[in-house]
C-alpha cells in the first residue's frame, strides 16, 4: 500500500516507463560487410557522403548505427518511479548483450507484463516518437518478434499516440523544424545532466573495440534518468519528497 496521499505530484508519474536505446552497426566497419551490403550502403549514404565530407566508408562509421537496416540494439534501459516501504524510488533497469534478439525478447515479456495498455500506460523518451520506438520495432520485424501492442504505431493516427510522451516534441510547441539535444534541454532547464563519460558517438567504438557493455549500460542509464528530470521540469512536476535511484 502507498505511503503517500495521493496528493503528491509523483503519483502521476507512477504508469509511464521511461526508456533510452543504444545502438551500433552491424558490422564493425564497411569492409565487413558483404558485397550486397556494401553497394546497399552505398546508394543510402549518398546524401551523408556529401553532408559528411567523408567516403562510404567514414559515412558507415559516423552514421550506420541510426539506421535501422544497417545497425542493432545493444542495449536498451529503463525507469519507472515507484513508492517502495515509504520512499519514491526510480527503479532502472538496462537489458545490454551482443545477442539482439535476446533483448528484445526480454524487452518485450517486460512491456506486456507491466506496461502493455495504452490506455493507463504511457513511454516517455527523448526523440522516442522519431528514433527509439521506430527503430525498435523495425528490428523485431528483422529478428521475427511480435511487436508489443503499446509500440505498434505503424497505422495509428497521431491521436492515437499520445501515450508516447516525447520531450523533444514536447519542446518543440509544434515548431517541426526545431531539434534539441537532451544535453541542451538539461541546461536550458536547469537539470543537472548526469556526468557522462561517453557520448552517443563513442557507443561503436565501446562495443567493438573495448568490449564493456556495462559501460554502455550506465551510460544509458545516464540518459533515462535525464528524460526523467527533463519530463518533471517540462510539466513542473516538483516535490519535496526525496526520490532514491536504484539499479535492478
Amino acid at each position: 500500500m502507498d505511503n503517500y496521499p495521493d496528493s503528491s505530484p509523483y503519483h502521476k508519474l507512477r504508469n509511464i516507463l521511461f526508456l533510452d536505446i543504444e545502438t551500433v552497426a552491424l558490422a564493425k566497419d564497411y569492409t565487413k560487410l558483404d558485397d550486397r551490403g556494401q553497394e546497399l550502403w552505398d546508394k543510402k549514404s549518398q546524401f551523408l557522403q556529401t553532408q559528411l565530407e567523408a567516403d562510404a566508408e567514414g559515412a558507415y562509421l559516423k552514421k550506420a548505427g541510426i539506421f535501422a537496416e544497417f545497425s542493432k540494439v545493444v542495449c536498451i534501459s529503463m525507469g519507472y518511479l515507484s513508492e517502495q516501504e515509504g520512499e519514491w524510488q526510480f527503479r532502472l533497469k538496462s537489458l545490454s548483450g551482443t545477442d539482439e534478439a535476446s533483448i528484445l525478447t526480454d524487452f518485450n515479456e517486460l512491456v506486456n507484463t507491466y506496461f502493455h495498455d495504452s490506455t493507463l500506460h504511457s513511454v516517455c523518451g527523448h526523440n522516442i516518437r522519431e528514433f527509439d520506438v521506430p527503430f525498435l520495432c523495425r528490428r523485431m520485424i528483422v529478428n521475427d518478434l511480435r511487436i508489443p501492442a503499446i509500440l505498434d504505431i505503424r497505422y495509428a493516427k497521431p491521436w492515437e499516440r499520445e501515450h508516447l510522451l516525447d520531450t523533444l516534441h514536447s519542446w518543440k510547441f509544434g515548431d517541426y523544424k526545431h531539434y534539441t539535444s537532451l544535453d541542451l534541454l538539461c541546461h536550458t532547464l536547469g537539470v543537472e545532466s548526469p556526468k557522462q563519460t561517453i557520448s552517443g558517438g563513442d557507443v561503436h567504438d565501446v562495443y567493438y573495440i573495448e568490449q564493456d557493455l556495462p559501460k554502455i549500460a550506465r551510460y544509458c542509464e545516464q540518459d533515462v534518468i535525464a528524460v526523467f528530470n527533463v519530463y518533471r521540469a517540462l510539466h513542473l512536476i516538483s516535490s519535496e519528497e526525496e526520490i532514491v535511484y536504484v539499479r535492478t
